[in-house]
């Protein structure tokens, strides 16, 4: 974003932009997806995956190869949780990031793609999503998000999780909080034979039962050899998604969640995407396998048998809002319905 830009554009918060360091290499043994080999970094077969509509159900070969994806990815996250922490920058988060995936021989799948400059996002308290790494420190009392992707053995991973930076504020818990209880009951009902707008459906009454607007611009996506193919998972209520799950769909559920308007508006980098009314936003976002025993979470964390935010609370004595009930993610795998779709 230019300096023009900045004076011009009408911030809705109080987060500025900050210096954006140089392109990271990437050494020329790691694989790279074909949309980093292009200028514009437009992937080609996405957009034919896009002109179906049709989700892509996977053979048993891509699902191990989706999983072993979705496992480094998972891994690379919890570096970036930790790295995560006051006084640090967001670049110094993503060069964490860039160095962990490089380090295990994966292609950090955000770098390049439609000419994003960075390894991960960082979405930090009123970004919705597609925060870019830069200069901004950390601090104490921020949220943020830590989005990200890996490209390994011909697949893709993403995940997110929305973290405190230092000790949080109520309000900011009851945010984090209800959007992963949102996140988590929309995949609990995602089986054979299920309809993908009635993700939306389930999670919407959550979120607006606390006040909250549910993010309409932005949605899940079928995943694997490519980053992002049809289904598009809407998570508000009422809305068209298009198409029924079936045995080995692969797709994510990552809702984003306001603390006022569902409404949004871009920065001028194209890329920052903010709430309308500056208010915070949080996000968490799962790797989604339907099974015949109902659907498996791909991206669950080997460091923490919970979402690390739930880790951070329980250090500082913090306890949830009774409100609202959050179900284990173990329990939700066994939970699921356990029809059965081809």
């Amino acid at each position: 974003m230019n300096d023009t830009a900045k004076i011009s554009f009408n911030f809705t918060g109080p987060l500025r932009p900050g210096l954006i360091t140089p392109r990271r290499f990437v050494p020329p043994a790691i694989v790279r997806p074909d949309y980093a080999l292009s200028k514009d970094g437009i992937s080609l077969t996405e957009q034919k995956s896009y002109n179906t509509n049709r989700p892509i159900k996977n053979s048993a070969e891509q699902v191990e190869a989706i999983r072993k994806a979705a496992r480094h990815t998972r891994d690379v996250l919890d570096v970036a949780i930790r790295a995560a922490v006051p006084g640090v920058t967001t670049d110094a988060v993503d060069r964490a990031v860039h160095d962990a995936f490089v380090e295990r021989g994966v292609y950090p799948s955000t770098l390049g793609y439609m000419k994003f400059p960075k390894s991960c996002c960082t979405s930090l308290n009123e970004v919705v999503c597609h925060g870019i790494p830069d200069s901004t420190v950390l601090q104490e009392g921020d949220i943020v998000n830590l989005d990200i992707s890996g490209f390994v053995g011909g697949a893709h991973g993403d995940c997110n999780e929305t973290i405190f930076v230092g000790k949080p504020t109520e309000e900011s818990v009851r945010l984090v909080h209800t959007t992963y209880v949102c996140t988590m009951a929309g995949i609990a009902m995602c089986r054979p034979g299920a309809m993908y707008k009635h993700i939306g459906d389930t999670i919407a009454p959550i979120a607006e039962g606390q006040g909250y607007g549910v993010v309409r611009s932005v949605c899940g996506h079928g995943i694997g050899e490519l980053f992002h193919c049809p289904p598009n998972v809407s998570h508000y209520a009422n809305n068209k998604a298009v198409g029924q799950m079936a045995i080995n769909h692969v797709f994510t559920v990552e809702p984003m969640i306001n603390a006022g308007t569902w409404k949004d508006v871009s920065w001028p980098d194209d890329w920052t995407l903010v709430t309308l009314d500056g208010k915070r936003s949080a996000q968490f976002e799962h790797m989604v396998l339907i099974t015949s025993a109902g659907n498996e979470i791909l991206t669950l964390s080997n460091s923490w048998d919970k979402p690390y935010y739930q880790v951070q609370l329980e250090e500082w004595g913090i306890p949830l809002p009774e409100i609202i009930k959050v179900t284990a993610a173990a329990e939700v795998v066994e939970k699921a319905p356990q029809t059965m779709a081809e």
